[in-house]
Parts: structure tokens; sequence; C-alpha cells
């Protein structure tokens, strides 16, 4: 089995040494080629570029965000060969991700471990006994992304952490609690919803405040605990909706409360909830902040949401 590993080389919970360690197991198991990121975007171009080789396994030893970018590089590419009729899943090298970040989201809803040797271990075992299942991902305009995106108050939440984090500050809960409180009391115009949800066939629902898209649960983690604004989103379902209409201090509170809680199950006037949804679209009156997977991308005032069946095949 041929294979290429796709190192972030600023991953947050790993060494040369543990790389070192890593690729050495790995190549007990596989014919591998090690590539290293060198920009925003590069895993992108790897990924891209090994599919096309006709490798069948590219695994990943980064945070989320390059689990992001190497799955958009795989659903860009062009096999050399595949059969008329192959889904996506079937004609693209199987995925494997190594949790090498901080948070590690889209490897733990998979079951992985949360540190990268137990993960390695997993994955090999995986490897030697054939073990992979399918799972869809969702699309905002052309991007891809795995496990959730955000319009609104998420996203600018992640941005105020990305600033901080190139300020020489660590990611930690506290500088995430730090951040949306300060992005709610201080960033946010709570007394004007400007988003609304269209989806085909429904009438439109106008005035959101903010709105978060999963394709699985969790959305995130607070260290070992589970957040799941949707607890019934799958990988093996449509894209999954909490949107809130309102951001008063009373509601917001409740809300955040219930979706911390161990068994989350978020309801009330100012919520709106849709689950296993195939396509909608966000439309904002104002520029809004967007993230997919954890990264900030900027501010936009429309995406369209579709979610994409079957599209990955990936070892767990």
């Amino acid at each position: 089995m041929r294979a290429v590993l796709v190192v972030n080389p600023k991953a947050t919970t790993t060494s040369e040494r543990s790389r070192d360690v890593l690729v050495r197991a790995l190549r007990s198991e596989v014919d591998l080629s090690v590539r290293y990121t060198r920009r925003r975007g590069h895993a992108m171009d790897l990924a891209r570029e090994a599919a096309e080789e006709g490798v069948d396994l590219v695994v990943t030893l980064g945070g989320d965000g390059t689990v992001n970018e190497v799955a958009n590089g795989l659903m860009a590419a062009e096999p050399p060969t595949f059969r008329t009729g192959d889904t996506p899943a079937e004609r693209l090298p199987a995925l494997a991700t190594v949790p090498g970040g901080s948070t590690n989201v889209f490897a733990r809803a998979l079951g992985l471990p949360r540190e990268w040797p137990d993960g390695t271990s997993m994955i090999l075992e995986a490897l030697r006994l054939g073990r992979s299942r399918t799972i869809g991902l969702g699309r905002a305009d052309e991007r891809y992304f795995t496990f959730c995106a955000g319009f609104g108050l998420d996203a600018a939440v992640i941005h105020r952490v990305e600033q901080a984090r190139k300020r020489g500050r660590v990611s930690t809960p506290a500088l995430y609690l730090r951040s949306t409180l300060g992005q709610y009391f201080l960033g946010s115009d709570r007394r004007h919803p400007a988003i609304s949800l269209e989806r085909p066939g429904e009438l439109a629902e106008g005035e959101l405040a903010t709105v978060i898209i999963q394709n699985t649960a969790p959305w995130t983690y607070l260290g070992d605990r589970e957040i799941n604004p949707n607890p019934d989103a799958s990988f093996d379902l449509g894209l999954d909706v909490l949107a809130m209409r309102q951001l008063r201090v009373a509601s917001t509170t409740r809300t955040v409360t219930q979706f911390l809680s161990r068994n989350a199950e978020p309801r009330g006037r100012q919520v709106l909830r849709l689950h296993d949804v195939p396509e909608f679209t966000l439309v904002s009156a104002r520029p809004q902040a967007f993230q997919l997977d954890g990264d900030y991308l900027g501010e936009r005032e429309k995406v369209r949401f579709t979610s994409v069946p079957a599209a990955l095949r990936v070892i767990c």
C-alpha cells in the first residue's frame, strides 16, 4: 500500500522526535512518503498531488485545519484511474488522521484517542484489519468541511483567538472563554439580527443573529467534555443547524448552558434547530464572520451550504 504522510511541522502537540517515531511506525505497514507543509493552503496541494499520483492512503499529522485542507485537496483531485460509477470515496485515497493539534475534533469524532501515540496505534491496527468507514462532508460554496462551520458569533470568536495566537498566546479553554466574552459584549451588534436562512421549497427564517452548522457531533471540545449544540448530527446524514434569533444575555446564557450540559438538547423561542438538511443558504444584510472546521475565512454576506454524502473513506 502506497501512502503519503502530510505533516504540519507547526502542529501543537508533536515534536521532530515524535514525528520520526510516527514515520517509522507507519513504514512498518505501508510504503510511505513524507511531505511537509510550508504555508497555509499547502496541505491542499500536497493531498491533491498525492491522489493524482494514485496513492492508496493519505495520512495527516496536524490539527483540524490540516485535515480540512487535505480533505479539500482530495476532493479536488482527478485520480489517474477509476471505474465509471465509482463514488468519490471509491475513487480517492483513504484518509487517516493522526491527532497533532490542540483540539483534534475530527479525529476524536471518528473515535480516535486525543493523544497522537494512541491515535497512531489505533490507525495501525485499523490498517492491519482493513477497517474503514465512508463519511459525508459538508460544503460551503466551493469549499468542503469535515465537522463544522459557523456564520456570525462563533466565527468572530475564532478570529479573535487566531489574532491572540499570532501575538504569542497559547490556545487554551481560558483564551476561548475570554475571546467569547469580549466578542459577545464588545464586538457584536446584538440588537439587530441580520441573517436569513433560505431552503428550497420552505419559507425563509429571518432575523437570525448567529448560526452554527455541524456535519457530525460534537461541535467541539472543552478539554475532555463534548460541546453539542446539535447532538444528533452525523457523518451519515445531512447537515444540522442551530441558529439563535437574539443574543440577549438571558436567552443566550440559557442556550449556551443547554449545549454545555452532558445531555444537550437546546430549545426555546430564541433557538432554531434543523436536522439532516441537504442544502440551505445563509444571507446577511451585513458582512458576517465565517469559519470552517475552526479556521477563520473572513467575512461573507452569502454562503450556500450543501451536504455531500459518501464523500471520503477514512481509517478509524
